[in-house]
């Protein structure tokens, strides 16, 4: 039996016997969204307590360094305690919303009336895992010479990591590695790896046709599946994987991967968002997805990783300010990426190294190729809204997924193009 028949009947029998519990929905009603900002050392350390001490506060940024912005999205009765502790440490905060449930309310987030994905899949609406997996099964039956599905791994409630292979040429070419959904709640990562995918085989432009003939592609849209179940059955903020630990649930599995695991940028408490994990690797997301990931080795010259938001271009590294040695070509492939992104939509992008750019995050899957696995050029974009967003962020409107998604591909278009040039595909 083909891998790709394999694959099908596991994933049918999958879809059809793994059962989501019908939890009550996570609502945020009368919560408020703050934004605080620890101008110390010491103000910081107090906002690192309180992010380890309470689920009744859910930081939507990390607390690592002075002077950055810290979103905090507050229960009503955690309010009164969180004025008084900003207030003995001379924090300064602002109120952003004195209803973060009705502020996300107003996001026209469109998803998909399950089932309907084969029929009419388009990118003016969200889709759940179970509609773009079976998609991706479509793909493989429409394009059977040139579409593979493959299994990236397992996850911890017995879902498939499911991925595809484009290959448009029968003999080998160089590898280019592209993985979204890491993060659960950011929805426009996983839609845009799909529109990448069908421009891939349906585009008639001669620079995306040029990237599908000449380049081996993998991409997994869904790097954690059961967290993305989990953001439409249950809670939409949820970021982490759905491991238990103890009265709290998952890990984050881009602070999972084995390279400088833990060092900075991440938490030791189960509870919170940023948690590392007992030990590098203890996801099985991160574990089986990076055995496949080893297993094209001296295969993968280019690694990309979608996430949102900020309207980000990163590189490596996350655990400390030194650069790589190859520093220069990433500044190369750098500005012709940011410099594409902003020619359609004039959407203006800006980065650098992860430690220096955003803030420190040890763990991350780009360090662990760049670091482990010899492919010299790895890249993660925070995808549209800006960094200034406060109604939107997380909560891209659907409206919004195509001119993101274009100007993406822009962007890899021209990635790829200065990659060649400086010759790391030969």
């Amino acid at each position: 039996m083909s891998l790709n028949k394999c694959l099908l009947f596991g994933l049918l029998g999958l879809l059809a016997t793994v059962g989501v519990s019908q939890a009550e929905r996570v609502r945020y009603d009368n919560y408020r969204l703050y934004k605080a900002n620890a101008e110390n050392e010491a103000q910081l350390a107090v906002l690192k307590d309180l992010e380890s001490s309470t689920d009744s506060i859910l930081f939507l940024d990390g607390v690592h360094i002075v002077g950055a912005d810290v979103k905090m999205v507050v229960a009503p009765h955690k309010v009164p305690d969180l004025l008084e502790l900003l207030g003995k440490a001379e924090i300064k905060y602002e109120l952003q919303s004195k209803d973060f449930q009705k502020t996300m309310d107003e996001v026209d987030e469109k998803v998909a009336i399950k089932g309907r994905a084969n029929e009419e899949h388009n990118w003016e609406q969200y889709y759940e895992l179970e509609d773009t997996y079976s998609w991706m099964v479509t793909l493989s039956k429409q394009y059977p010479h040139v579409v593979t599905l493959i299994e990236g791994g397992k996850t911890y409630q017995g879902r498939s990591i499911l991925g595809v292979k484009i290959s448009k040429s029968l003999s080998e070419k160089p590898g280019i590695f592209l993985e979204a959904g890491i993060h659960a709640r950011e929805w426009i990562a996983p839609a845009a790896a799909t529109f990448i995918i069908q421009q891939l085989l349906t585009s008639n432009l001669d620079s995306v046709k040029q990237l599908a003939e000449n380049y081996n592609w993998y991409v997994f849209p869904h790097a954690n599946p059961d967290g993305y179940v989990y953001t439409h059955t249950t809670d939409r903020m949820w970021r982490k994987t759905r491991t238990p630990y103890g009265s709290c649930f998952g890990a984050d599995p881009n602070r999972n991967w084995a390279f400088h695991w833990n060092e900075v940028g991440a938490s030791s408490s189960a509870c919170t968002d940023t948690y590392a994990g007992p030990s590098a690797f203890s996801e099985i997301e991160t574990e089986s997805l990076s055995e496949y990931i080893a297993s094209l080795k001296g295969k993968i010259q280019l690694y990309i990783s979608l996430h949102a938001y900020s309207q980000y271009l990163l590189y490596p590294y996350g655990h400390t300010g030194d650069l790589p040695d190859n520093v220069e070509d990433f500044k190369k492939v750098f500005d012709a990426s940011i410099a594409a992104v902003s020619q359609r939509y004039n959407t203006k992008y800006t980065g650098g190294n992860i430690y220096d750019a955003i803030y420190p995050a040890a763990g991350a899957s780009v360090d662990w190729a760049y670091g482990t696995q010899d492919v010299r050029m790895a890249f993660c974009y925070e995808l549209r809204p800006s960094s200034n967003s406060i109604l939107t962020g997380f909560k891209l409107p659907a409206a919004q997924i195509i001119p993101a998604s274009e100007e993406l591909l822009d962007s890899i278009v021209a990635m790829v193009g200065e990659v060649n040039k400086l010759g790391y595909f030969s």
